[in-house]
């Protein structure tokens, strides 16, 4: 075992410390292509050897896949990670289903059947992972509660949640952190989200940070993907629409060039960069099944941008072609844009 290096950690919210970059598990179960058990287990191994010990997975990460396979790093190690997982989502679905479940007795039966996988009695970070339209807030977040007071649960997280529904579940009980899509190419949530998420201290893990690898140069073409590969699902990989970007992503690989670092260490840093703006607490969590690009990512740390830099990455989003889910209304760009209008028009 490596020697492991002391990463600053930070506060999120409600007192919940993490180092100030975390690990997505996501990809070990093949989500952006075929992923080896064993290099996977290495992976995370060498992860909390190098000192980051925020680790993110969900029970619908490879169809409960994830949390089985983290299970066998945990019953080593559980003491030396904050481990986040999450609830919410339906899969398998029947088509036409809604994709969200925020059934309070689901939550609690996903609770149980995520603990019973990755073989602990105790989860530091729960999410509710996508919000269910159907059931309010409240009564999802009552359920979330009651784990915590049960002494199940350290803290509450959301992800893909708007302005609106993140003071109403505040209310019901402090929210640590929300975990939401934020790159050079999808700033949506700067408008309402983040200044809200400051207000009420609630800290911000971001995800698909690196465009889920479109800005690193993984994939050009449709072609280059595995079939089951999830990109296939995101507008934004569609073939014509990768053509469209591509001046974009060239801009920003010229600007990581006149920076000195890759485009991964850009991505990042500049997450970075617009979280002090934003003045929330962020945490990135990229992914990968390969120790050497979580090295690359971990040197981000260490990297301000300069003002030009910045200005010329935020000029990109505005350009992008495709939204960042098919279904927009699953994640909270569209929502907010609802409740938002309804709030003027009720003003």
């Amino acid at each position: 075992m490596e020697q492991q290096r002391s990463i600053n950690s930070i506060e999120l919210g409600q007192g919940l410390k993490v180092t100030g970059q975390g690990f997505g598990c996501m990809s070990l179960s093949s989500a952006y292509g075929a992923a080896e058990d064993a290099e996977s287990l290495r992976t995370v191994n060498h992860v909390i050897d190098s000192g980051v010990t925020f680790l993110d997975t969900a029970n619908i990460y490879g169809a409960g896949h994830n949390e089985t396979l983290l299970s066998q790093v945990l019953k080593k190690r559980r003491d030396e990670v904050t481990l986040a997982t999450k609830a919410g989502i339906v899969r398998p679905k029947n088509p036409g289903d809604p994709r969200a479940n925020g059934d309070p007795a689901f939550i609690k039966k996903c609770f149980d059947e995520s603990l019973q996988r990755l073989g602990v009695d105790y989860i530091d970070l729960y999410y509710y992972h996508r919000v269910d339209s159907r059931v309010p807030i409240e009564d999802t977040v009552g359920a979330y509660k009651e784990l915590v007071e049960a002494g199940k649960v350290g803290h509450i997280g959301l992800s893909e949640v708007t302005a609106n529904e993140l003071r109403r579940a505040h209310a019901v009980h402090p929210i640590s952190a929300i975990q939401m899509e934020y790159s050079i190419f999808s700033r949506d949530i700067e408008r309402w989200l983040l200044p809200t998420a400051s207000e009420l201290g609630v800290g911000l893990v971001s995800y698909a940070s690196l465009g889920r690898g479109y800005f690193t140069g993984e994939v050009d073409s449709l072609d280059q993907l595995d079939a089951n590969d999830v990109r296939r699902n995101f507008p934004r990989f569609e073939d014509s629409r990768m053509q469209h970007n591509q001046p974009l992503r060239t801009i920003i690989e010229e600007t990581a060039q006149r920076e000195g670092i890759t485009t991964a260490q850009l991505s990042l840093a500049w997450v970075y960069e617009q979280a002090r703006i934003q003045n929330v607490q962020v945490s990135p969590i990229p992914g990968t099944r390969f120790a050497h690009h979580f090295d690359e990512n971990l040197g981000a740390l260490d990297i301000r941008l300069s003002e030009e830099s910045m200005t010329t990455l935020n000029a990109l989003a505005e350009r992008v072609d495709g939204e960042r889910q098919a279904d927009i209304m699953s994640v909270s760009k569209g929502r907010e844009e609802v409740q938002m209008a309804e709030e003027g028009s009720a003003s």
